[in-house]
């Protein structure tokens, strides 16, 4: 009998302790981080949440309040005008000589702002009266 009670016990106790354990994990899975200062959830499909990407041993620190947190760059270039232009093909290297990216050439015969692929900045062609 006294056994059995041990038993018992010692399985109650590790009960306890796993119950605590998978409340803890609960927890921090159930507490949401933000992607970025100046944005809540993901920008892209294919894109983890911060909380699923930032796992593994190489993530050790969970306090969220001591890791870099820079703002998104999708809301950041947002904030940048639409650069109008006359031409029909307009090339973007990123500016800033070797801080740029390779020159990309973008077509914007759409009726519509056309973003570089590398940088985000958009472009938009003016539409005059008179045709060349």
């Amino acid at each position: 009998m006294l056994r059995t009670v041990t038993r018992l016990a010692a399985t109650s106790s590790r009960s306890v302790t796993l119950a605590r354990a998978m409340s803890s994990a609960a927890d921090k899975a159930a507490a949401v981080v933000p992607q970025a200062s100046n944005r809540a959830t993901t920008w892209s499909p294919s894109q983890k949440a911060k909380q699923a990407a930032t796992t593994g041993p190489r993530f050790e620190q969970t306090n969220w309040d001591l890791q870099p947190n820079p703002p998104s760059a999708q809301e950041l270039i947002q904030a940048v005008p639409i650069k109008w232009v006359e031409a029909r093909r307009v090339s973007c290297d990123g500016g800033g000589g070797a801080l740029g990216h390779p020159k990309v050439y973008i077509n914007l015969d759409k009726d519509q702002p056309m973003s570089c692929g590398y940088c985000g900045l958009r472009f938009q062609q003016k539409h005059s009266d008179h045709h060349h």
